[in-house]
């Protein structure tokens, strides 16, 4: 029995990076706009602000990696070359993995 399944048959794993990029977009502006707008909400320096946006970009990253690790893993680790366009549940599969991993790429690249 594997803990993680080899392919997951479900379309919303491709917005997983996308959609995490999104959350660490979110929550680094609007911490940031609010520190700026009201320093003394936070009650703590710049520097803390900073660090705290480090490691929620760090954490984002390693999650957007995962994705990409499972999407790469759906794929059939690149065995299968594109185009999957072959009315088949393996051709859309393979799919569905190539397009989240470059989904993830981009939002790795983005964050």
């Amino acid at each position: 029995m594997r803990l993680l399944p080899r392919e997951i048959e479900t379309f919303w794993t491709l917005f997983t990076g996308p959609a995490i990029w999104a959350g660490h977009f979110l929550i680094c502006y609007a911490s940031a706009a609010i520190f700026c707008a009201k320093p003394a909400l936070f009650a703590m320096e710049f520097k803390s602000l900073r660090l705290g946006i480090a490691v929620i970009t760090v954490l984002a990253l390693a999650a957007i990696g995962f994705s990409a690790f499972l999407a790469w893993r759906q794929w059939g680790f690149g065995a299968h070359d594109p185009p999957h366009d072959d009315p088949t549940r393996h051709d859309r599969l393979l799919f569905q993995g190539f397009a989240t991993l470059l989904l993830a790429g981009l939002s790795f690249v983005a964050s």
